[in-house]
């Protein structure tokens, strides 16, 4: 495996941290109220919620907290290709699942990456083992004199490596940096260039922020408050989960149904 040239990996980090908040700004400009409003209303009433400010700002608080996770997660993962590419000349998979594939030491690696470790639900572990089962298959055929190593590879996290019983190895945090550059402290290397012009990025992004709570609770009170200023509840639900139909079916079930 090649030396990893860190100044590249901060040109690189330089160079493409902006889409991350590009991103960023791009979903609130996107957004709107209805869409915020689908988030669960039972939770902000169990919270005693009782401002439209306050309601729209925690709504909007958990739509971007989710949004933000899928985009920097996509940032780490380009990130993890192009160290890769640099050092083994690793490249980008064209594999369902599977985001990385790289040769070291007379295995291939086929990696599937995540950002973080508390990550998709039990279909979807299994969705991923099946992937990298795929990809291994595939990689056999065609390089047969090769290991070949499925790889789940979590970019943050300290749980210790692994053999999973679905047959990949679970690489975290500091190991599966290593893992694409043999460089035991590149998992903090890369801390410093992340944050460039944050501070720049972050006002430009609280400026639109500002102007989406505000809107938003302008409109919020228009329709969802009733005449004295409380929040309207009821009609708040009946929009987010209003949806009464099963009448319909239970009078008038399939026929299948009704033979049984």
């Amino acid at each position: 495996m090649r030396s990893l040239d860190l100044d590249r990996v901060c040109e690189y980090v330089n160079s493409n941290i902006v889409y991350f908040h590009q991103r960023r700004i791009a979903s609130l400009e996107r957004l709107t109220l209805d869409r915020l409003l689908k988030k669960n209303p039972y939770l902000f009433k169990a919270k005693h919620i009782t401002t439209a400010g306050e309601l729209i700002e925690g709504l909007l608080e958990a739509f971007l907290s989710s949004s933000e996770e899928k985009f920097f997660g996509d940032f780490l993962e380009s990130l993890a290709v192009f160290v890769a590419e640099q050092t083994c000349g690793g490249h980008k998979s064209v594999a369902q699942g599977v985001d990385l594939e790289f040769i070291n030491a007379g295995t291939h690696y086929v990696v599937s990456i995540k950002s973080g470790p508390n990550w998709g639900n039990s279909s979807q572990h299994k969705k991923l083992a099946q992937d990298l089962r795929d990809a291994v298959i595939r990689v056999k055929l065609s390089r047969t004199t090769l290991n070949v190593q499925p790889v789940l590879g979590i970019c943050y996290g300290k749980t210790r490596t692994s053999y999973m019983k679905a047959g990949y190895l679970k690489v975290v945090g500091q190991n599966f940096w290593y893992l694409i550059s043999e460089n035991e402290d590149l998992y903090t290397d890369i801390i410093e260039p992340i944050g460039y012009r944050a501070k720049e990025h972050n006002e430009v992004f609280y400026v639109e922020r500002a102007r989406v709570v505000n809107r938003f609770t302008g409109q919020f009170i228009e329709r969802f408050c009733d005449r004295s200023g409380a929040i309207d509840w009821v009609r708040l639900v009946a929009f987010n989960s209003g949806n009464y139909d099963l009448d319909r079916f239970l009078l008038d079930p399939p026929p299948a149904a009704a033979e049984r």
